[in-house]
């Protein structure tokens, strides 16, 4: 249903979507990686955030399931978008970091711990993982989407499944579309958990 949305819709959520400045986020995320590190952009969307990264020097690899906005992203970018789901990322150690913004909040909860596995796997033994989700707590249909939310409480739950990370930072934020400064989000970074 979501990613019908997406497919439905994909023209004017890129344009709502490509030019709003996440530059305040990507300076915790980026600050953990080294220069030229290896990110995926998961779920780009877009491509606002994956053409970012690579203007700043990353290697990035990008993938988004719904594939108008696959498309829509790779002429933005100029790179390759593989049309992919979470569910089917089945990677090792292959990147320093993973951008999943505002993308995993469509997995259903039941999903989310085995999707978050997948992503750990993916990340090589330093690696980091920013995510982010409305805030609040609980799983809503709104405007064709599926939406899981999180908050504090609900994201240590989460957490408590997914023994391969654990939690470096942690804030909320306002929506930095300025018609939904209203909205707050809920911003992680997450590194693997160590070995022993």
């Amino acid at each position: 249903m979501t990613i019908a949305r997406y497919d439905a819709d994909a023209e004017p959520f890129f344009a709502a979507t490509v030019d709003v400045d996440m530059s305040p986020l990507y300076a915790p995320f980026l600050a953990k990686l080294a220069p030229g590190a290896a990110i995926l952009d998961a779920g780009c969307g877009s491509g606002r955030d994956a053409r970012a990264f690579r203007e700043q020097g990353y290697a990035v690899t990008a993938i988004e399931p719904s594939p108008p906005l696959a498309r829509l992203a790779e002429m933005h970018t100029g790179l390759p978008v593989e049309v992919k789901r979470f569910q089917a990322i089945d990677w090792c150690e292959r990147l320093d970091g993973i951008w999943a913004c505002a993308s995993l909040l469509h997995v259903p909860l039941a999903e989310l711990p085995a999707v978050l596995q997948r992503l750990a796997r993916a990340l090589r033994p330093a690696g980091v993982l920013y995510v982010s989700f409305k805030y609040g707590a609980g799983e809503r249909d709104s405007d064709g989407r599926h939406f899981t939310d999180l908050n504090e409480t609900a994201l240590a739950e989460l957490l408590d499944s997914v023994p391969e990370l654990m939690l470096m930072e942690l804030w909320t934020t306002a929506d930095r579309r300025s018609w939904r400064e209203a909205e707050q989000w809920l911003n992680v970074l997450l590194h693997l958990t160590p070995l022993g």
